[in-house]
């Protein structure tokens, strides 16, 4: 029992000193330069494969990270007020219902062939970001977006860089490069004046969030699925709010089977669709979304 115990310590030292050997050697490659052979991406010592992406995951699912979302309703509010009274026999969840599914289907469109060219080519981050705030017409969701953009670079300068950024969590040569652009984009956003018609970087969500996932060694299908399951969640926080229902019919939704099925569907169909062809299939939720600032009264931002 000693013996076996003492050969597990030394394999996993082993292991340890592989990574960091493996580590060094990407580093040093990403200084001067130079390709790695293979997989851009390291192997990590056995016990830590399944808790680092998992537990970037984790932190990135939170409802209680600080991007804001939780004050926008994306458009719920202004679709609420414009759909009184509802017609006989349909209920304000199962009118919701509608709305969660279109709400779902639009930001898939517009975002997720985005968030999945930022994870794919880190280096593109600025010109993605000019594309999409080029391709946003509704001015209200524009400034939405680029709020959320903004909150999570600060979110990565002040919580995960140290953690992410340099160190045994650094997961690759890929994500060494994601964090590269990250930090030279952060850098060019400060340096733009902050104005409606300034040039230069916004920061809009959808391309930061698929940057600083891949800078954290979460995989693509996470990260992805993770930026609309956020979406939901943030809808339905929404609904509670607005009472159209409860916490507990809310939970039941984000547990459902329909809405995991509809987020992967979502999902696979805009897997291959390039940034050219990204855009509003759903036109009605520019307009809710828009209209949302001529509300009389009202508890959201947008």
């Amino acid at each position: 029992m000693i013996i076996k115990s003492c050969v597990q310590v030394l394999e996993k030292e082993i292991s340890d000193l592989e990574h960091r050997l493996q580590d060094a050697k990407a580093r040093l490659a990403l200084v001067s330069g130079q390709e790695t052979a293979g997989d851009s991406y390291l192997s990590l010592p056995q016990d830590v494969v399944p808790l680092l992406p998992n537990h970037a995951l984790f932190l990135l699912s939170d409802s209680a990270l600080p991007l804001g979302s939780f004050a926008y309703s994306s458009g719920l509010e202004s679709y609420l007020a414009h759909n009184k009274p509802l017609p006989p026999k349909v209920t304000p969840v199962a009118s919701f219902h509608r709305f969660l599914k279109l709400s779902i289907t639009s930001i898939a469109s517009t975002s997720i062939p985005y968030v999945l060219a930022a994870y794919r080519q880190s280096g593109d981050l600025e010109t993605l970001d000019n594309d999409m705030d080029a391709s946003t017409p509704c001015v209200v969701a524009q400034r939405a977006s680029i709020a959320q953009g903004r909150a999570l670079i600060g979110v990565w300068e002040r919580a995960f860089r140290g953690t992410y950024a340099s160190g045994p969590f650094l997961a690759g040569v890929a994500a060494a490069k994601a964090v590269t652009a990250i930090e030279a984009f952060s850098d060019a956003l400060k340096s733009c004046v902050d104005t409606a018609d300034a040039l230069g970087p916004r920061g809009h969500f959808a391309p930061l969030w698929g940057i600083v996932c891949l800078a954290m060694g979460m995989d693509a299908h996470q990260t992805a699925y993770v930026f609309m399951l956020n979406h939901a969640k943030a809808l339905l926080s929404a609904a509670v709010r607005a009472s159209v229902m409860g916490p507990y019919q809310a939970q039941a939704v984000l547990a459902s089977k329909g809405l995991q099925d509809i987020i992967i569907e979502r999902i696979d169909r805009e897997w291959d669709t390039p940034v050219e062809d990204a855009g509003q299939v759903v036109p009605p939720l520019d307009l809710w979304v828009g209209r949302h600032e001529l509300l009389y009264s009202r508890i959201f931002n947008s």
